[in-house]
């Protein structure tokens, strides 16, 4: 059936009719919906961490995970770190997913999540394993609540019924220790704009940061670079009416650093939508990784702040594992307005690529 419907698009794809060679990468061409200006190209960055797979049999949209070094190393009596250190790039990450997916031991953890029977997968990240039970008790008292998982020890109730996109990231997290955190998240987003505009931020950037030459940038650029006093990183004051995209949101954390960045992709000025997106695991099951949220602002007032607390977010905070503690904040609007005692969030912007994103607009506005 799924291929019948596939070849009726084939057949009355409009592209087709227009002699488009491919139509399936017109269709998914993000022009369509974002212009070609900066909006189109932080959108393919975006969907530079996603991959479509036939996994168990079911088609999923595979994100890349989220990944912090020593993030749930603190009870394990060991430490490790992640592919790349949480910092690499997509292009760099996604051949070895894709190695991690054709394993014998990801096959085996398909099928055991097939068999029918309900059942609890305990993961190991400090041995990088993972075992299941089917103990009727074990199993009852999770879907009660009663949670035995350890920060380095996670465990996840399964129906049995197939492998679903959640079970595939907690498969990768949690044994392929792969991913990309929130600040080399948005360094790699702004490194693509600045590939697009023609420059390599990282050989620009690099003597700002203090780097010797051949140092990898994205190693050192983390929340804390991109609050620091830095004069490539530019202050903005945050009302609506001054935000644009790219520009990067920094959270702060309970003990005053900033604990999360994530990247203004759209500020839709008439319909009063702001659409960012971000790395994190603090997240619903299905938006867990790399995902995209929206910020909802009244249009007649764009001079409100995104501190006020009549603005709507849309991305609720959960804890990564059903079981886990929640976080404290319901959502990211709660968060960015939190401790205001400490300095509280704010929003910069890289000095760097701003004549670069004016000449990608320009270049846009031109029909080029």
């Amino acid at each position: 059936m799924k291929v019948a419907l596939f070849l009726a698009f084939l057949t009355v794809s409009p592209f087709l009719a227009l002699g488009v060679a491919n139509p399936l990468a017109a269709f998914s061409d993000p022009g369509h919906l974002w212009g070609n200006g900066i909006e189109r190209v932080i959108e393919e960055f975006f969907r530079e961490n996603f991959r479509t797979k036939i996994i168990g049999g079911r088609v999923m949209n595979v994100r890349m995970p989220f990944a912090m070094n020593h993030e749930r190393d603190m009870l394990s009596g060991t430490s490790w770190t992640q592919v790349g250190d949480g910092k690499a790039s997509p292009q760099v990450l996604w051949p070895i997913i894709e190695d991690i997916l054709a394993t014998e031991d990801f096959q085996e953890f398909v099928r055991v999540l097939s068999s029918g029977r309900e059942k609890v997968i305990i993961f190991d990240l400090a041995t990088q394993t993972w075992s299941s039970t089917t103990d009727i008790f074990y199993v009852a008292g999770m879907r009660a609540g009663f949670y035995r998982g350890l920060p380095h020890r996670p465990h996840v109730l399964v129906s049995g019924r197939g492998i679903l996109e959640s079970d595939v990231y907690n498969y990768l997290y949690s044994i392929g220790r792969v991913g990309i955190d929130c600040s080399g998240f948005v360094w790699h987003a702004l490194a693509h704009i600045g590939r697009q505009g023609g420059i390599n931020l990282g050989n620009i950037l690099r003597p700002y940061m203090g780097l010797a030459s051949g140092v990898d940038p994205a190693l050192f650029a983390g929340t804390a670079f991109f609050n620091s006093n830095n004069r490539q990183i530019m202050p903005v004051e945050d009302s609506i009416r001054n935000l644009r995209p790219a520009d990067v949101m920094l959270f702060r954390g309970q003990n005053g650093d900033m604990a999360h960045a994530a990247l203004i992709q759209s500020i839709d000025f008439e319909r009063g939508i702001i659409r960012y997106i971000q790395s994190t695991d603090e997240a619903p099951q299905q938006e867990r990784g790399v995902h995209d949220s929206f910020i909802y602002f009244d249009p007649a007032n764009p001079d409100i702040s995104l501190r006020d607390p009549s603005l709507v977010w849309s991305k609720q905070r959960f804890s990564p594992f059903v079981g886990e503690r929640d976080s404290p904040f319901a959502d990211d609007g709660e968060r960015f307005r939190a401790f205001d005692d400490l300095g509280g969030s704010r929003v910069v912007r890289l000095r760097t690529l701003i004549p670069v994103i004016a000449a990608i607009n320009s270049r846009a506005a031109a029909g080029f």
